[in-house]
């Protein structure tokens, strides 16, 4: 074979590689494009971030009396040690994450075709407003407002100070031990289940769990770990469990749409793909309520029903101290206490 002709063959597929690989990932930057959608989505008004919190009446709370996101541990730790409800025989909980949800998407719940926020909200649920980065703005935060220190926070109840998990690509050290663990080691449950599609959290040496995985694989513990390649491959997995007749006792999920969308093109309800990352990830919530209620012993269970997000985000990224990374939520079917 000649010289141009190995040339062109070779930039041909390098060209179809390329093609290829990017299409790829603005798919999954992209999911299911304007699959939930409703009119005004590509025309929401914009008003400044603290006029948009103000405006969420459904808020149990203002964002200057905001709750740490470590409140996340309490209210799952004393939901399972509280005593049973009359007429209920085990105690379940789900944690259903929104990677990178600033708050002020609750602007878009009022149109919205399913939710699973609404969902939790239209069923004498509560929600109210919270912080990452260990205080509330506008003082100076002592944690990065990124995914491995909120969703560490939330797991372990304490701040990066005391995990020494400041950022992402942290191993945290084996204690404090997080719920997923903690709760079926000292047999408080029989079984939890950790379902998240970002390689960040498990599946690196880097991995922020990789320690505490690597603990329960050696002893046994009855905790799965398990990655999928998208999104909808970890609502698969997590309604594979709840399909289950016992399914796991404790349940943490991510999902990664608002996160990858801010990334890739900005964190604004003026931006579509934004909108739609969303819109994705709070229907997904909304089936994943729906299978929980379908559950043929839903009746006898007393499930706590938690949805929240680890960090905000401005522009094209987070990790800062601005108060669009650092306001957050938490949505709850029942009372916070």
């Amino acid at each position: 074979m000649k010289k141009w002709a190995k040339a062109f063959l070779f930039c041909s597929v390098i060209a179809t590689v390329v093609i290829v690989v990017t299409f790829s990932v603005l798919s999954y930057l992209n999911p299911q494009t304007n699959k939930y959608f409703v009119e005004g989505d590509d025309n929401i008004s914009e008003m400044d971030f603290e006029s948009e919190l103000e405006s969420l009446d459904m808020m149990e709370n203002t964002w200057q009396t905001a709750v740490p996101q470590t409140d996340i541990y309490k209210l799952i730790k004393n939901h399972f040690e509280g005593e049973l409800p009359s007429g209920k025989k085990e105690k379940k909980a789900i944690v259903i994450g929104y990677d990178g949800c600033r708050v002020d998407t609750f602007r878009l719940l009022e149109n919205s075709k399913k939710s699973g926020i609404k969902t939790l909200l239209s069923h004498n649920g509560h929600a109210e407003f919270s912080y990452c980065g260990g205080v509330n703005y506008p003082e100076e935060n002592i944690q990065d407002t990124s995914t491995a220190p909120g969703w560490c926070s939330m797991l372990t109840g304490v701040w990066a100070n005391t995990i020494n998990v400041t950022g992402n690509g942290q191993p945290k050290e084996l204690e404090p031990k997080t719920l997923l663990l903690s709760l079926v080691e000292d047999n408080i449950i029989d079984s939890s289940a950790f379902y998240v599609s970002w390689a960040g959290h498990f599946t690196r040496k880097s991995s922020t769990y990789i320690n505490e995985l690597n603990y329960i694989t050696e002893n046994n513990i009855n905790s799965v770990f398990l990655r999928a390649k998208t999104d909808i491959g970890t609502v698969d997995n997590v309604l594979a469990d709840l399909g289950k007749e016992d399914c796991s006792d404790f349940i943490f999920l991510t999902l990664e749409y608002t996160d990858h969308n801010g990334h890739a093109s900005g964190f604004s309800l003026q931006n579509p793909k934004y909108v739609n990352g969303f819109r994705n990830s709070d229907a997904m919530g909304a089936d994943i309520i729906d299978s929980i209620i379908s559950r043929p012993t839903y009746s006898q269970e007393d499930w706590l029903i938690l949805i929240t997000t680890d960090h905000g985000g401005i522009k094209l990224n987070h990790g800062g101290s601005s108060i669009e990374e650092r306001i957050t939520f938490i949505v709850s079917n029942k009372d916070f206490q």
